[in-house]
C-alpha cells in the first residue's frame, strides 16, 4: 500500500470541491485499470449542473461518453478533454473535463475500446452529492 497517492497535478483555478479525482495508483501496465471498480470523477462540473440533472433522469444503463481520444494537435498544446455524454438518443453539452494530468488514462481507455472493435465509449454514472450538486464518474474500470 502506497503511503502517498500519485494523483495528477491539481488545477488550482477550479474550486477545491470541483477539481475531480483519480489516481495513477489504480492502474497497471499501460494504464490498464486494476479492477472493474476504478473511476475518475470529472472536474469543472459546477457550470454544467442543468445538463447533469437532465442526465440523472435518463436510464443509467444508456449513459456513455461521446468524446473521442485527443488528437495529436490537442496533445501538443495540452488541451483539456471536455466530456460530452451520449444518452442513447442524444449527445449532451459539455458536462465537465477530465482532471488535469489524467488525460492519458482517458485517451488510453478510449483507444483500448476502439482497438478491440467495441464502441469507443466509456460507461458513466451521474452522482448527486450532498453539498456540491451533481458530478459525473467515468467507469474506467469497465474498459479493462
Amino acid at each position: 500500500m502506497a503511503l502517498f497517492k500519485k494523483s495528477g497535478p491539481v488545477d488550482e483555478s477550479l474550486p477545491k470541491d470541483d477539481r475531480g479525482s483519480g489516481s495513477f495508483d489504480d492502474y497497471v501496465g499501460v494504464l490498464v485499470p486494476k479492477n472493474k471498480n476504478i473511476t475518475i470523477r470529472l472536474a469543472n462540473s459546477n457550470p454544467h449542473q442543468d445538463e447533469l440533472a437532465a442526465l440523472a433522469a435518463e436510464d443509467p444503463e444508456t449513459l456513455t461518453t461521446a468524446t473521442p481520444a485527443r488528437s495529436m494537435d490537442d496533445e501538443r498544446v495540452d488541451a483539456p478533454i471536455e466530456v460530452r455524454i451520449f444518452s442513447g438518443r442524444r449527445v449532451s453539452g459539455v458536462v465537465g473535463t477530465v482532471p488535469r494530468g489524467l488525460e492519458s488514462i482517458y485517451d488510453e481507455a478510449v483507444r483500448r475500446l476502439d482497438g478491440r472493435g467495441a464502441k469507443p465509449r466509456i460507461p458513466v454514472t451521474v452522482v448527486q452529492t450532498k453539498r456540491n450538486g451533481y458530478r459525473l464518474d467515468l467507469l474506467i474500470g469497465q474498459t479493462k
